[in-house]
């Protein structure tokens, strides 16, 4: 992670490949710079905070949160025959949706995986399933080996923290923002992450675009309510 003074570079990877980059701010929107970098400050702490949380919980704790959230989601998602959904390999505690994707498949869906071209650009989706070869892309994160280009009905994106309005926080580089902003049909957005996570507001900005929804073990939050609403 590069520090304010610092040339930005690529450091520790992520789970959907979102890194700090002090050059990405984005429109600050209403406030003026110093506010923006204040929040950006803020968001950095919380950030450390909440993976810090996260990588303290039990593994088999971790485990059983993530196959409780995959379970949701399918549920959520319903009949996924023919169409395409992305999740990403897990990083630093994220929850585990590669037996996920696997039910997905098994279902009568296809499978892809986020692809970092570079840094400022958008990520792209490439077809992957299951036992189909991979090679280290940036990072050494995963990407399938043979690149198969598409766009997905559905996005999974794991969230640092999350708030009521379901604006996600995570790993502050831009390049999830991008990737929804720059895409003509925007596909159905589902943040995943632990109840843990939430936390009051992200301080959005302009160039924050918020999850249609937000799964946790807990249940699901949506942009209507103020409340996760608790599933039975």
């Amino acid at each position: 992670m590069a520090d304010d003074d610092e040339p930005a570079t690529f450091a520790s990877p992520a789970c959907f490949l979102h890194e700090i980059d002090p050059a990405y701010c984005g429109p600050p929107g209403p406030l003026d710079r110093q506010a923006w970098t204040d929040v950006n400050r803020w968001r950095k702490a919380e950030r450390e905070r909440l993976i810090a949380e996260r990588l303290a919980l039990p593994v088999a704790t971790r485990l059983a949160h993530g196959e409780a959230i995959a379970a949701r989601v399918l549920d959520e998602i319903g009949d996924v025959t023919g169409r395409i959904v992305s999740a990403y390999w897990p990083f630093r505690g994220e929850p585990d949706f590669r037996p996920f994707l696997t039910e997905v498949a098994k279902r009568g869906g296809r499978t892809a995986l986020p692809v970092v071209v570079e840094k400022g650009r958008p990520l792209e989706f490439h077809l992957w399933q299951t036992g189909e070869a991979l090679v280290c892309g940036v990072w050494n994160i995963p990407i399938p080996a043979e690149p198969k280009p598409c766009r997905p009905d559905i996005v999974i994106a794991p969230v640092v923290g999350f708030d009521a309005t379901c604006y996600r926080l995570g790993y502050g580089g831009g390049f999830f923002d991008r990737t929804l902003a720059a895409m003509t049909e925007k596909p159905r957005v589902i943040g995943i992450g632990y109840s843990g996570s939430r936390i009051a507001t992200i301080y959005p900005q302009l160039h924050d675009i918020p999850m249609d929804i937000v799964v946790t073990e807990a249940g699901i939050a949506t942009p209507q309510v103020s409340t996760v609403r608790a599933l039975t």
